[in-house]
C-alpha cells in the first residue's frame, strides 16, 4: 500500500482495528502516526489484521518509539502470532525487554515473565468473580452501585494476571447486576455529607480595629519563591508511618552545578495537556509560571503535556496557544513531551533497575 495523504494513513489505521475516533485523531499527531506506520510495516500487517492485533500494536506505537526496544521485532512476532494478546501481557513483555541491555534474549524466561500460552477462560474468571463476590457479599449489599469496582478488579487481576480485562469487566458488572437488580434513583443520589459542629461562639469582646497593612507577598505574590543562588531550602516533607521525616531540597554541589548550566536564570514551564480547551485554573497557572520567569528576567516553556495522543487534537494545540497570547504572554519555546518518550522510558527503567522504581500491573475501571 502506497500511503500518499492524511486519508492512506486513516485507511491503514481502520485496517488494522482501529475505531474512526482513534484513527482520526492518530492521524492528527505527525509523532504518533509515523510511529505506527512504522510499527505495522515491521509487523508485515500492512495489508490489515484482526483487531486484537492492532491495538496492542496501536499500544507499542504510542507509549513506545519506533527504536524503544533491540528487540522489537521478536516482540511484534509475538504479537502478530498472538502469543502475547492481552494488554497486561504486553505490559510486562516490556518491561521484561527494557531490562535486557545486551542483544542475548533468552526466549524461555521472556515467555513466563508475560505469561505466553497462559490461558485464562470465561469459565475460570467467572468461578473467580463469584468467590470474591461471595466474600464481600455484605459490603456489596450495604454499598450496592457504590461499590468500588476498583477494588474487586484488583483482587481479580491478582488472581488471573493474564486474564482479558474487558471480559473481566464484563463478568464483574454482570454479577453486579445479577445481585442488585436494577439501578434506583437511590443509587444515583450523592451521600449526604454530615455536617461539622461549629464550636459556640464566644461573646465578642471590644477590640481596637487595626487597619492591616500589606505584606510583602502580597505586594509581590512572587516572593515567597527563593533566588537560583538561594534555592537549597528544605521545600518538602514526607513523613513516614514507623517515625522518620524525609526532608527533599538541593544539595550545594548539586545547585552550584545547575547554576553552571543555567547561568542563574531562571527557567520555568506551561504544561498544559491538549486534551480539551484551557480553564480558569490555567490562568492562575499561566500566572505563576510566565509571571515568575517575567519577574525574575528568566524564560519560560509552553510544554505540551502530549502523553495521551489518543485524547488530543491540533484544533486544542491551536488554542492553547492562542489563548496564551490572548493573556499576554509569549513563551520562550514550544515544546512536546511526545518528543522525550525515548529518555523517559530509559529512565524509569534506569529506576527500575536501580531498585527504584517498580510497575504497577494494577487495572482500576471506573464506572
Amino acid at each position: 500500500m502506497v500511503i500518499k495523504d492524511d486519508n492512506d494513513k486513516r485507511e491503514l489505521f481502520l485496517k488494522i482495528g482501529l475505531d474512526e475516533k482513534t484513527a482520526k485523531n492518530t492521524v492528527a499527531n505527525n509523532k504518533v502516526t509515523n510511529n505506527l506506520i512504522a510499527v505495522i510495516n515491521e509487523a508485515g500487517v500492512i495489508d490489515g489484521c484482526d483487531k486484537t492485533i492492532g491495538n496492542l500494536l496501536y499500544t507499542v506505537a504510542t507509549k513506545y518509539p519506533a527504536n524503544a526496544l533491540i528487540h522489537r521485532p521478536a516482540l511484534l512476532e509475538y504479537i502478530v502470532s498472538l502469543k502475547i494478546k492481552t494488554p497486561a501481557q504486553l505490559e510486562a513483555a516490556l518491561l521484561f525487554l527494557g531490562r535486557i541491555a545486551s542483544e542475548k534474549l533468552e526466549m524461555k524466561d521472556f515467555e513466563v515473565a508475560c505469561g505466553v500460552g497462559v490461558e485464562v477462560s470465561t469459565e475460570e474468571i467467572e468461578l473467580s468473580v463469584s468467590n470474591v463476590f461471595e466474600e464481600k457479599k455484605d459490603t456489596i449489599l450495604a454499598q450496592r452501585y457504590r461499590t468500588n469496582v476498583g477494588d474487586l478488579f484488583a483482587q481479580l487481576r491478582k488472581l488471573h494476571p493474564w486474564a482479558d480485562p474487558k471480559i473481566v469487566k464484563k463478568v464483574i458488572d454482570e454479577k453486579l447486576y445479577g445481585f442488585l437488580g436494577e439501578r434506583t434513583a437511590a443509587d444515583d443520589e450523592k451521600p449526604l455529607k454530615k455536617k461539622k459542629e461549629k464550636p459556640a461562639k464566644e461573646e465578642a469582646q471590644a477590640s481596637v480595629v487595626e487597619t492591616p497593612t500589606s505584606t510583602p507577598e502580597e505586594e509581590n505574590p512572587f516572593a515567597i519563591f527563593p533566588q537560583p543562588e538561594e534555592n537549597y531550602k528544605v521545600h518538602t516533607e514526607i513523613f513516614f508511618s514507623d517515625g522518620p521525616v524525609l526532608r527533599v531540597c538541593n544539595t550545594r554541589e548539586m545547585l552550584e552545578k545547575h547554576l553552571k548550566a543555567t547561568g542563574g536564570t531562571v527557567f520555568t514551564r506551561f504544561p498544559p495537556e491538549p486534551n480539551g480547551y484551557l480553564h480558569i485554573g490555567h490562568a492562575k497557572a499561566m500566572f505563576i509560571n510566565f509571571g515568575l520567569a517575567k519577574e525574575r528576567d528568566g524564560c519560560c516553556y509552553l510544554r505540551y503535556d502530549d502523553t495521551n495522543p489518543e485524547a488530543e487534537k491540533k484544533e486544542y494545540i491551536d488554542h492553547i496557544e492562542e489563548i496564551v497570547e490572548w493573556m499576554g504572554w509569549t513563551p520562550f519555546k514550544i515544546t512536546y513531551t511526545s518528543n522525550y518518550f525515548q529518555d523517559l522510558y530509559d529512565l524509569a527503567v534506569e529506576l527500575i533497575q536501580r531498585g527504584h522504581a517498580y510497575v504497577d500491573h494494577q487495572v482500576i475501571i471506573l464506572n
